[in-house]
């Protein structure tokens, strides 16, 4: 990363705790855990797949700005829409982009069904289970493909996922985060990919 980046990250770790005092963006009890149980896990997209300059990218329900805003300072080349149907939450996503300086993001409040827009991913943490949310992404994903795999939704979830996956079998692939990071949190966090 850049000493921008690192300093995007910096502002991010400062400023959720000044907000999380304010809005209750992440559980109180896990605010100390920031740094890996929600700016890391956000980047463990990275991991899975790297988005070439270009993509563009609807982070599904991100309350205050995760997975999206630590995807959006590591890819500065691709663009952003965080949409999201709680308000609060997602003007401390937006007052942090502002702060940390991240040009690549846009922001909706709202419903996923007001979104007009395609996208190459969607990527999400934990929002819903995968058949409601295939339904309503389905008609946002781009049939233009040009990362290393194609369009589709990428997830991140822990636990048992055979019930929620059992649709999609064929289709669906799971990365255990736990190959990639050795803290506990991770030991049942997972990418779930589906190309759409």
């Amino acid at each position: 990363m850049t000493p921008a980046q690192r300093e995007q990250f910096g502002t991010m770790m400062r400023l959720y705790p000044e907000w999380n005092e304010k809005i209750n963006v992440i559980s109180r009890k896990d605010i100390e855990n920031l740094e890996v149980n929600h700016i890391l896990h956000s980047l463990a997209i990275v991991k899975f797949l790297k988005f070439t300059p270009g993509t563009r990218i609807l982070d599904l329900g991100t309350g205050g700005g995760l997975p999206g805003l630590p995807l959006a300072v590591y890819f500065p080349q691709a663009s952003f829409h965080l949409v999201d149907r709680t308000g609060k939450k997602l003007k401390v996503a937006q007052d942090i982009a502002q702060q940390a300086h991240i040009n690549n993001v846009t922001f909706q409040h709202g419903d996923v069904a007001e979104v007009k827009s395609q996208f190459d991913f969607v990527v999400s943490r934990a929002v819903m289970p995968l058949p409601d949310m295939v339904k309503l992404v389905r008609k946002l994903i781009s049939h233009d493909n040009f990362n290393a795999i194609p369009n589709g939704l990428l997830c991140l979830k822990g636990g048992d996922l055979e019930m929620e996956i059992s649709r999609y079998k064929r289709e669906v692939l799971i990365d255990d985060l736990s190959v990639y990071f050795q803290e506990d949190y991770f030991k049942i966090k997972k990418i779930l990919y589906l190309p759409l």
